[in-house]
């Protein structure tokens, strides 16, 4: 269960923001308290910085060689009646504490380190000045310091502790007091309302966010194929949890287009599947056929006859050997196991090569086939056997579908850098609702001239051709009136 809690973004946030307040309000009390001794401490040592020099000024500390010791004993015992805070010492020249004004057994020091007392005779010290407490050791506290100077010679020094022990009692009373007392549950309650208000605010900030974190939870739960409920109108994303919004509603539509689009894709394959088995299994079945024919009858048939099997299968093997090689480069193409060896050429004289290889073809069906000349066509950058591939789909395709009678035209046009070419047959035309799908692999159009076998993918060799060189290869087409295939190629 808590677990769970502390997975959320919420919880982790509020957990975070609970810590950091504790570490600020601890820090802050830390603070006011350090600060206020300091402040407490800096005080009194500006208000007492010149007691010791008056206190040397104006009492004989020194005669005949010695320290006067009765002159510091009255002076001691005036000291503690008018401000028993005060704790008077006197120092050697070294440091060493030669008598104080504390009761004995209260001080543990027999030294007093005189470097804060330098700093403090430079006058540029900043205050306030921790100088050593003869009373605790490791423990220092503000003082007042004066030398003690005779025949221009430091003899000593006056070393007044401004803050007696009894001064630090009434500071600890002080900390337990009412006014601390509200004044840290005043800061507690100040923290407490600004957590508050932050857990507040991190829970309409992260709303969103936890609405779009269920959707998607929604949308992976249904196998990413159900429409998303959460949608941020691009005009009023306004920050970073709009904008995800808006990638997850893209991203989602994209990922169902991709679903749909691999439906589709599996439904084609089983459909190619079916397709290569059809066309594979029909050639193969002939071949053998008119093979076991000639095996069961070789002695029985004509030369007439037994020439007649033997080109028959000879078509099939043909068919075959074609279709095997069609899947073979269209799974190259698709595979980008082939690319375009480009090279500047004529493409006119391409297309004249190409109408040479199939006007015998044309002339048996009565099919007429030509190029219109078309003058100051420039030179393509392409390569050369790719194109003269889908010139001769092109046109294979046109003589299956073109009647007795027909024409096919192939032509050209420079436009804008590139060379347009257009094959135009004067054949049935395509139905509209097949025009989407001649580009398919394995799709066939019903009602082909001559029955042919055609595994449907020429085409679509075609067009992947065309593809890797930049192009693309379109249709247009009215039923009994022709369709015409374009497609264009970058200019020299």
């Amino acid at each position: 269960m808590f677990s769970r809690l502390f997975n959320t973004l919420y919880a982790k946030l509020a957990l975070v923001l609970l810590l950091l307040f504790c570490l600020v309000g601890g820090a802050f009390l830390f603070a006011a308290l350090y600060s206020a001794r300091l402040y407490q401490q800096e005080v009194v040592q500006r208000l007492n910085r010149d007691l010791a020099t008056y206190i040397v000024k104006e009492h004989v500390l020194f005669s005949d060689g010695q320290f006067n010791q009765a002159t510091l004993k009255e002076l001691f015992h005036t000291l503690m009646i008018i401000n028993p805070s005060l704790e008077l010492y006197l120092l050697s020249a070294d440091g060493r504490i030669l008598s104080y004004s504390a009761s004995p057994d209260k001080v543990h020091r027999d030294r007093v380190d005189l470097r804060p007392v330098e700093r403090m005779l430079n006058g540029n010290a900043t205050l306030p000045v921790l100088g050593d407490d003869p009373r605790h050791l490791g423990q220092q506290k503000a003082f007042s310091s004066a030398p003690i100077v005779v025949d221009d010679q430091i003899q000593g020094y006056i070393y007044a502790i401004l803050g007696s022990e009894q001064a630090d009692h009434i500071m600890a009373m002080l900390k337990d007091s009412y006014i601390m007392r509200w004044s840290a549950l005043a800061i507690f309650t100040a923290l407490l309302f600004a957590l508050g208000a932050g857990l507040l605010i991190f829970a309409l900030l992260t709303r969103r966010l936890g609405a779009l974190s269920r959707s998607m939870d929604v949308f992976k739960q249904q196998n990413f194929s159900a429409p998303v409920s959460y949608s941020v109108k691009k005009d009023t994303a306004t920050d970073e949890i709009d904008r995800l919004g808006n990638s997850f509603f893209e991203m989602s539509t994209h990922i169902r287009a991709q679903m749909e689009r691999l439906r589709e894709t599996d439904s084609l394959r089983r459909e190619l599947v079916a397709n290569v088995s059809h066309d594979l299994r029909t050639p193969l079945a002939s071949l053998n056929g008119y093979l076991e024919t000639l095996l069961l009858k070789d002695g029985s048939l004509s030369n007439s006859e037994r020439r007649e099997y033997l080109e028959t299968a000879s078509r099939h093997a043909d068919h075959l050997t074609k279709l095997v090689h069609d899947l073979f480069e269209l799974a190259k193409l698709e595979a980008h196991e082939l690319t375009p060896v480009r090279e500047p050429f004529l493409l006119s004289e391409l297309i004249q090569d190409v109408i040479q290889k199939f006007q015998l073809r044309a002339q048996r069906a009565n099919v007429s086939i030509e190029a219109v000349d078309t003058p100051d066509i420039p030179f393509v950058d392409a390569d050369i056997g790719m194109i003269e591939r889908v010139l001769d789909n092109l046109i294979d395709n046109a003589l299956q579908h073109t009647p007795s009678g027909g024409s096919i035209q192939l032509s050209m046009e420079s436009r804008d850098s590139e060379v347009t070419v257009k094959v135009r047959d004067s054949g049935s035309g395509i139905p509209e609702d097949i025009l989407p799908h001649i580009f398919d692999r394995f799709y066939r159009k019903t009602g082909a001239k001559s029955n042919a076998q055609g595994a449907g993918l020429g085409l679509a060799i075609a067009q992947r051709i065309i593809e890797m060189h930049g192009g693309e290869l379109t249709v247009s087409s009215m039923i009994n009136s022709g369709s015409e295939f374009n497609f264009s190629l970058p200019a020299m």
